[in-house]
C-alpha cells in the first residue's frame, strides 16, 4: 500500500462532487513529475483529497484509487482543452487514475495545520506545494488523519 496527496480547487472538483460521482478519472495533470507519480500508483492506495486556492487550503477527505494508470484521453482530443498536439495514441505523454470517494472529514486539517506540525515537516506538501500529485509517507498519512479526527484505514 502506498500513499498519495491529490490536489484540486474547491471550485473545479470538489470533494463534495467526488461524493455525488462516487468515482472519476484523474484527468488533465500536465506535470511531468506528477505524471510519474499516478503511474507509480497501485489499486487500492489511499488518497488525502486536498483543496487548493481556498481559505485555508486544507486537506479535506479521503479517496482511493481504484484502477491502475492509462492514458489520458484528453491529450487526443482536438477540441478538448488539455489537447496535446504531440501526444498519440501509439505514444501517449499522459496518463491518469481513476479514484473513488471514500470520505470526507467532518475536520478538515489546513495546510497552516500540517506546515506547523514538527511531525509532517518533511511532507512534500510543506516542500513542494505546487506538485498537484504526490506522495505521502505512511507516518505521515496516518500523523494527518489523527489530526482531522479520523480513524485509521487498513
Amino acid at each position: 500500500m502506498q500513499y498519495w496527496l491529490m490536489k484540486s480547487e474547491a471550485d473545479v472538483y470538489s470533494i463534495e462532487q467526488l461524493q455525488a460521482d462516487r468515482r472519476t478519472m484523474w484527468d488533465g495533470v500536465r506535470n511531468y513529475q506528477a505524471r510519474n507519480n499516478m503511474q507509480a500508483m497501485k489499486k487500492g492506495d489511499l488518497v488525502l483529497y486536498y483543496h487548493s486556492r481556498q481559505d485555508p487550503s486544507a486537506v479535506v477527505g479521503l479517496a482511493r484509487v481504484v484502477n491502475e494508470a492509462y492514458p489520458d484521453p484528453t491529450q487526443f482530443d482536438r477540441d478538448h482543452k488539455y489537447f496535446d498536439e504531440k501526444a498519440s495514441v501509439e505514444s501517449p505523454r499522459w496518463y491518469l487514475v481513476d479514484i473513488e470517494f471514500v470520505r470526507q472529514f467532518q475536520h478538515p486539517v489546513s495546510l497552516h495545520d500540517i506546515k506547523a506540525d514538527a511531525a509532517l515537516s518533511e511532507m512534500v506538501l510543506v516542500n513542494n506545494s505546487r506538485l498537484s500529485v504526490q506522495p505521502v509517507r505512511e507516518s505521515e498519512f496516518m500523523h494527518v488523519l489523527r489530526l482531522a479526527g479520523e480513524p485509521a484505514l487498513k
